[in-house]
């Protein structure tokens, strides 16, 4: 059985949110959030939130047991991009854009593979 959890609209690049939820695929639950806890990125608080939200859901909604379960999937898609622009010398602008994502962790108490 699988219990997921989705964190959507997120102020965070996709590609600096990838960089910690590559750390946690396919760790337990408990390693899993020491390794967040120790891990110096923005992102990081982000991701523990939506994995503890993915435990709380697993617990409440489908009945499994906490310490049987791990990190089956955890991935960020990008969101909407807000785009700004900032002016510039003579009369020109540049663009800034400010990226999202969605952040999704899935939990098993099945290990496969």
């Amino acid at each position: 059985m699988e219990a997921r959890a989705v964190a959507k609209h997120l102020r965070i690049t996709a590609r600096k949110a990838r960089l910690v939820t590559d750390l946690i695929k396919g760790k337990d639950v408990d390693t899993a959030v020491a390794i967040l806890k120790s891990t110096p990125k923005k992102a990081a608080k982000i991701v523990e939130k939506v994995l503890n939200s993915a435990t709380a859901n697993a617990e409440n909604n489908h009945d499994m047991f906490v310490d049987d379960l791990y990190v089956k999937r955890a991935f960020v898609d990008e969101g909407p991009t807000m785009k700004r622009w900032k002016a510039r010398a003579q009369g020109s602008a540049s663009p800034i854009n400010k990226r999202t994502s969605h952040i999704t962790v899935v939990l098993s108490d099945t290990k496969e593979g």
